[in-house]
């Protein structure tokens, strides 16, 4: 990017509502300007001294002429926006003017004002402000409008093609549909560059109503997503419960389009692979790869490192929408995930000990996982040769676990007999009696490790009830996971025996919502179970917008969120970026 004298970067948006009739001429008030200010949402306290307003294309009511100074702040009128752009920029150029907001009347569509934020180009990549790019003033005549050229890889950039969230609210149903009704022709025709600067809630500024609508959308499809949006009254809103896979849920690429596309995800990601030594940099190449890994994703090695960075990043991206969870819920693996987030384990130290489980894992014979179409009590007499039921995650959902050969003719005697068997993808023998050596040396290195008693509900898939201080602080606890069953169904029957609440699976697969929409109470729609990703691996955007959908899951049930650490995810980039010190993690 040149950072000339004849360069001024830009941020656009396209605000209704022309009030005048098509065939006239647009007529400029101080009522637009005092709009025209406040189109990015800034104070006016916060605007510099020297900020002035440029009005270009419109005419002046003869009744109230347009004051040369308006709330404090200088107007210039030109004649088309095309010359008050340019005059714009001349007077950054020439620092007579700090900021400038220049307002085009009529162009492209008489109904609507294009609103430009300018600022000198080197002040503004400096500040970090967020911009759709370089308005070039070096080229074309006084009447051209000068072209704008795109800043793609800086800080808070974005693309028109990538999924954003936008958020409505009414006070009741009438309210709702103005408020829709109002959006519907800004977007219809605004500048694709423009799109994903428009605010994330709309009307800006006023608080939420309970009748809700949200829609997640590129600029090309976003006027006909919001019309066929669903309206949705929010009552009281169910509280928000976490739920967090374990192994068999990962797979190559797994919420790879968020890593480097939000803040908080990044810097999750890398904290947790920054705790594996030499190991994590491997692990983050393996993961981010598009040849063939080092080791792929199905060995343990690889996994349960991976599995446990990407399911606490997503913890930590909900949790720095503002949303305070009321139960945390993790699937074997997982459930150390949910310690870590409700502060029964510090990172470093978690990650210690999925490490630790890694370390002893890999010195155990080979073996595997088997999800086999039953319960548990069916499944009984096959049983044999320290294969184990593994996990109980449904009535009629069981996982097997056990030593390679074992559990090759457990399955085929399962298959003969015409039940469903299917292998999961893991290379270890995970919760069977296989596994007690391991347990044993993993619990060694656990009693080095300070453990504390949750401060969120945390519900145990090990006990299938509330996790108190006996467990938490117990090494042991800890160790004797890797052979014990996990009893998910049970966990999650007393999870939603408490109350009713709004499941959000936070890890890759959605089978835990799966499971989750076979309990009676979301069947029923007392619960209702979301998840975070994509049901299988898809393209980069899908993981974006899959997460967007979630968060307009989570704002239509009535929940308040921070609407700039959700915008993140299509306006921040990694490249030269840093972590906002709001979003700022824990250790």
């Amino acid at each position: 990017m040149s950072l000339t004298s004849s360069s001024a970067v830009v941020r656009r948006l396209v605000v209704s509502p022309g009030a005048a009739p098509s065939h006239s001429r647009p007529t400029v008030t101080p009522a637009a300007v005092s709009a025209v200010l406040r189109a990015f949402g800034r104070p006016l306290d916060q605007l510099p001294v020297r900020t002035v307003v440029y009005v270009g294309g419109a005419a002046h009511p003869a009744a109230d002429p347009l004051p040369p100074e308006h709330e404090g702040f200088t107007v210039r009128c030109e004649p088309t926006p095309a010359r008050a752009l340019r005059r714009a920029a001349r007077e950054l150029r020439d620092h007579t003017t700090d900021f400038a907001v220049v307002a085009g009347f009529g162009e492209p569509d008489p109904q609507a004002i294009t609103v430009q934020a300018l600022k000198r180009t080197a002040e503004a990549v400096a500040d970090s402000d967020r911009v759709i790019g370089v308005l070039d003033l070096s080229t074309g005549t006084e009447d051209d409008l000068p072209p704008v050229r795109p800043l793609r890889h800086g800080h808070r950039v974005t693309g028109a093609e990538r999924h954003r969230l936008l958020l409505w609210s009414g006070k009741d149903a009438a309210d709702e549909s103005r408020v829709r009704g109002e959006l519907l022709p800004l977007l219809s025709g605004l500048h694709s560059e423009a799109f994903p600067a428009l605010p994330t809630a709309v009307p800006c500024g006023t608080p939420p109503g309970p009748v809700r609508g949200a829609a997640v959308a590129v600029s090309a499809l976003a006027a006909g997503t919001v019309h066929k949006a669903k309206a949705v009254r929010a009552g009281r809103p169910r509280p928000v419960a976490l739920l967090f896979p374990g192994q068999g849920s990962q797979h190559t690429g797994m919420a790879r389009g968020l890593y480097g596309r939000d803040p908080v995800f990044t810097a999750a990601v890398d904290a947790a692979l920054s705790h594996m030594g030499e190991e994590g940099p491997k692990i983050r190449s393996d993961w981010l790869t598009d040849g063939r890994p080092e080791i792929p994703v199905d060995d343990v090695r690889r996994a349960q490192p991976l599995l446990f960075a990407v399911d606490y990043a997503l913890g930590r991206l909900v949790l720095s929408w503002g949303v305070r969870p009321a139960a945390l819920l993790g699937h074997s693996a997982g459930e150390l995930v949910a310690a870590t987030l409700a502060g029964v384990v510090a990172l470093s130290d978690a990650v210690a000990m999925v490490m630790s489980r890694v370390r002893e894992a890999v010195k155990i014979p080979e073996g595997g996982m088997l999800a086999v179409a039953a319960g548990p009590e069916r499944l009984e007499p096959y049983l044999a040769g320290d294969v184990a039921v593994a996990a109980v995650n449904s009535a009629q959902q069981v996982m097997l676990a056990g030593p390679a050969g074992p559990l090759a003719a457990v399955a085929a005697r399962l298959r003969a007999d015409g039940l469903t068997a299917v292998e999961v993808p893991a290379s270890s023998p995970f919760h069977s009696p296989a596994m007690a050596p391991a347990a044993e040396r993993v619990e060694a290195d656990c009693r080095s490790i300070p453990l504390r008693e949750p401060r969120l509900p945390l519900y145990s898939g090990y006990t299938g009830a509330l996790m108190g201080p006996a467990e938490a602080l117990s090494p042991r606890f800890w160790a004797r996971q890797i052979t014990d069953t996990v009893h998910f169904k049970a966990a999650l029957e007393e999870l939603l025996a408490i109350e009713d609440v709004l499941l959000i699976e936070a890890g890759p697969r959605q089978t835990l919502t799966a499971f989750a929409r076979r309990h009676r109470a979301v069947r029923l729609g007392a619960s209702a179970a979301t998840p975070l990703l994509p049901a299988r691996r898809g393209t980069e955007e899908a993981d974006r917008q899959s997460v967007l959908t979630a968060a307009a899951r989570i704002w239509t049930e009535g929940h308040d969120l921070d609407l700039e650490a959700v915008s993140r995810l299509w306006t921040w980039s990694a490249t030269g970026a840093r972590v906002p010190a709001a979003v700022g993690l824990a250790p």
